[in-house]
């Protein structure tokens, strides 16, 4: 056997933490990505060598054949939010994934796991969610062994979701969400990997398991939880879908006629048409724990990061304490 694994996208959020356990297990990792230059970050995950930042566009064929050579295994967790320039949802999350499997196979790779979303859905109104199910339907077609993850929203240090939010309270006293009765199921980004690893290793059945935390709540209580740990008191004013759907044409229009000057990733209209369903893992999947992985609470993760976000930082706790000690 080669241990090498090819981990598409493998610089990004949840790539990182896959690259990681993937050095720790003793296997070589090419960490596949757009830019190399800015993927340094992934060496020292492992010793000298051991783990190299590839240039690869998932959009090519030779590209993606290129940084497969030798590979025993592959993983795909290249995905995007929202479309900015060349980065096309059905480039990349449709026709991407497919690409990656049909070369998998023809490579006579031994093992594929795709990082998909909780939520991809052939039918779906959303481009997001309905090129995930194509990316999905692509892999199952070339790659019939492969290990299709789904998770829920996605937290931790890097996350795009508690800290975006974070960051917004700073800015006023009232946080405005979309869809805040809207159900999530987040999941710890190192669990995601510790599945992805576990296909990786035929750990796990082929098929889709979809992947969330031990609890369920909503857009607005998932606001609640993270201003009582930034300290922070804000006002939580739900927006209509009506007026986001507005807003959001509003943000994408700006976009155009500015030629890509401003880049709207505040809120599109497909982001919006994602809010108005739940994200939980649906009744009878196959889920962390049928894979052993007893899943992590938000409430052992969140203080590690947040506390950035305290109007006095890491401090903030300090000050807590001492002003306790006075009152007693």
């Amino acid at each position: 056997m080669s241990k090498l694994v090819t981990i598409y996208g493998g610089s990004g959020f949840v790539g990182r933490y896959i690259a990681r356990r993937m050095a720790q297990e003793g296997w070589r990792v090419r960490v596949a990505v757009r830019r190399p230059n800015e993927a340094l970050h992934v060496r020292p995950y492992g010793v000298v060598g051991q783990v190299e930042p590839v240039l690869c566009n998932i959009r090519d064929d030779a590209s993606v054949r290129a940084v497969m050579q030798g590979a025993e295994a592959v993983v795909n967790c290249v995905g995007i939010l929202h479309e900015v320039g060349r980065n096309r949802f059905d480039p990349v999350q449709a026709e991407g994934p497919a690409r990656v499997a049909r070369i998998a196979a023809e490579e006579g790779v031994a093992r594929m796991v795709h990082v998909s979303a909780i939520g991809a859905d052939a039918g779906s109104d959303s481009v997001y969610a309905r090129t995930k199910a194509e990316g999905e339907a692509g892999v199952q077609a070339h790659f019939s062994q492969a290990v299709i993850l789904r998770p829920s929203i996605i937290f931790g240090p890097e996350d795009g979701f508690f800290n975006r939010f974070a960051g917004m309270s700073r800015f006023g006293p009232v946080l405005p969400v979309v869809g805040a009765d809207t159900r999530f199921q987040p999941v710890y980004v190192d669990d995601v990997a510790r599945a992805a690893v576990m296909g990786v290793l035929g750990q796990a059945a082929p098929g889709i398991h979809e992947l969330g935390g031990p609890e369920v709540r909503t857009f607005r209580d998932l606001m609640e939880i993270m201003l009582a740990e930034i300290r922070r008191k804000r006002l939580i004013v739900n927006v209509p879908f009506p007026v986001a759907t507005l807003m959001a044409g509003v943000l994408g229009a700006l976009q155009v006629v500015t030629l890509g000057l401003f880049t709207n990733s505040l809120l599109t209209r497909d982001q919006v048409r994602q809010l108005r369903r739940d994200n939980v893992v649906a009744e009878g999947a196959r889920g962390l724990s049928d894979l052993g992985i007893a899943p992590t609470p938000m409430e052992t993760v969140l203080p590690g990061y947040l506390w950035a976000y305290r109007p006095g930082g890491q401090y903030k706790a300090i000050q807590e304490s001492a002003s306790r000690l006075r009152q007693g």
